[in-house]
C-alpha cells in the first residue's frame, strides 16, 4: 500500500507533473505507475480473515449474503480508489482529492459496517485498508483522523468484547500500520515539496541568468547605438555619406541585439571570444577610444573564452558608459583574462553590470575582480 513520490506532486504546480500527466495520458510513465494497482491486490490477502468467518458464519443467510456483498464490493472499490489515485491523478496527500475518493471511502467504510453482523470481530481486517486508503488517497488531515478512529476503535473493541482477546494480534497490526503509514506519507509529502522547491529555484535560477544575459546584451547594445547616434546628429550636416554609414551601423547592431535577445532565451548564450574583441573594437572606435590587445585568445579554453567574451562585453560597456577613457588593454594569459582602461577609476560602487560579470564568472569557476589600478584607471580581471 505504498505510494511512489513522484504520483503525488500537484500537476497544475510542478512542470514535471504535468510531463508525467501527460506521459500516463499517452499510457506510458514509470512501470509502478501503470502496474502500481497489483500491489493493491496483493495486500487484499489479509481480507482472508472475514473471507473465512463468512463460510463459518453462523448468522442468518441475509446477512451472510449481505457479508458477501459488502466484501466483493469492498476489493472493488479499494482496488478502483487506489487506481484513481495512484495512475489518473484521483489526488492525495499534496494535492486535493477528487470527490469521487470522498466517495470511495465512504463505500469503504459503509461496505465494513455491513458485514459486522456476519463477521463479528474479523471486521477488524477492513481497518488496515482504510487507514491506508485515507493516508494515501485523501488529505493529510484524513489520515490523522483516521488513524485515531480506528485505532480507538479497535482497541475498544479488543479490550472490552468477550472475544476481543482473540484480535489482539490485529491491533498490533493496525497500530504499527498506522506508524508506517504517518512516517511513509511524511516523507511523501517531504520529497513532493523538496522537488517543487528544487524546481522553483531552478526556474528562478533560470530567470536570473536569462535577465542577466538580456541585460549585458541589450545594455552593450543600447549603448553603442546611443554613441553612434550622437554622432550621426553631428556628422548629419557636415558629413552626411559618413552619418549614413554611421546609420548602417546602427541598423546591423540593432539587428545583432534582437537576434542575441531571441538566441539568448532560446538559450544560445554568447558569441566567440574573437567576434566579441572586433565588435568592442568598432564600439570603442566608434567613441574615440582604442583598443589593444595583449596576449593570444587560444590561451583560454573553450569554457573560459565564452566567460571572458561576456565579462569583455559588460567591461566595455562600463567604460562607454562611465569611464571617459581614451585606451582599453585587454590581457589574456593562460588561466587570466583582463580589461584595463585608463579612465576615471573605479569608485567601489557596484551596481548591477559589476553582480552580473562576478555571477558570470563564477558560473564559468572563476573569480572576477573589479578595482583601479595605480594609474587612476579601472582594471577588471578574471582568473581561473
Amino acid at each position: 500500500m505504498t505510494r511512489d513520490a513522484r504520483s503525488v506532486t500537484p500537476p497544475e504546480t510542478s512542470a514535471a507533473s504535468r510531463a508525467q500527466a501527460m506521459r500516463r495520458a499517452r499510457g506510458g510513465g514509470a512501470p509502478w505507475e501503470r502496474f502500481g494497482w497489483v500491489m493493491a491486490i496483493v495486500w487484499l490477502v489479509f481480507l482472508i480473515y472475514p473471507l473465512i468467518t463468512l463460510i463459518n458464519s453462523p448468522a442468518d443467510f441475509g446477512w451472510r449474503l449481505a457479508g458477501w456483498i459488502a466484501l466483493v464490493a469492498f476489493v472493488i472499490v479499494y482496488v478502483a480508489g487506489f487506481i484513481n489515485g495512484m495512475s489518473f491523478g484521483g489526488g492525495g496527500l499534496v494535492e486535493p482529492p477528487q470527490p469521487i475518493q470522498w466517495a470511495a471511502f465512504a463505500l469503504l467504510i459503509v461496505c465494513a459496517v455491513v458485514t459486522i453482523p456476519a463477521v463479528g470481530g474479523s471486521v477488524l481486517s477492513f481497518i488496515p485498508f482504510i487507514m491506508s486508503f485515507a493516508s494515501y488517497g485523501l488529505t493529510r488531515a484524513a489520515h490523522w483522523v483516521t488513524l485515531g478512529v480506528c485505532v480507538t476503535a479497535a482497541a475498544v473493541y479488543v479490550f472490552t468484547a468477550p472475544d476481543g482477546m482473540r484480535y489482539l494480534s490485529v491491533l498490533a497490526i493496525i497500530v504499527l500500520l498506522g506508524v508506517v503509514n504517518t512516517v511513509s506519507t511524511t516523507l511523501i509529502i517531504q520529497s513532493a515539496q523538496g522537488e517543487q522547491l528544487g524546481l522553483e529555484l531552478a526556474t528562478s535560477e533560470g530567470r536570473e541568468a536569462v535577465a542577466r544575459d538580456v541585460h549585458d546584451l541589450v545594455g552593450h547594445s543600447l549603448t553603442v547605438v546611443s554613441l553612434k547616434a550622437q554622432l550621426v546628429r553631428r556628422l548629419i550636416d557636415t558629413d552626411p555619406e559618413r552619418a549614413k554609414a554611421e546609420l548602417a551601423d546602427i541598423e546591423a547592431l540593432t539587428t545583432e541585439a534582437i537576434a542575441g535577445v531571441r538566441a539568448t532565451v532560446a538559450g544560445v548564450r554568447g558569441a566567440t571570444l574573437a567576434d566579441q574583441l572586433r565588435s568592442c573594437r568598432d564600439a570603442l572606435r566608434a567613441a574615440g577610444v582604442s583598443l589593444h590587445i595583449d596576449g593570444d585568445i587560444t590561451a583560454l579554453s573553450a569554457a573560459q573564452s565564452l566567460t571572458a567574451a561576456w565579462i569583455l562585453r559588460e567591461a566595455t560597456t562600463n567604460v562607454l558608459r562611465h569611464a571617459n577613457a581614451t585606451e582599453v588593454t585587454v590581457s589574456i594569459a593562460p588561466g587570466r583574462f583582463a580589461v584595463t582602461d585608463n579612465g576615471s577609476g573605479f569608485g567601489g560602487e557596484q551596481g548591477n553590470g559589476i553582480i552580473g560579470m562576478k555571477e558570470r564568472a563564477a558560473m564559468g569557476a572563476g573569480q572576477l575582480e573589479v578595482f583601479a589600478t595605480s594609474a587612476g584607471g579601472t582594471r577588471v580581471e578574471v582568473t581561473w
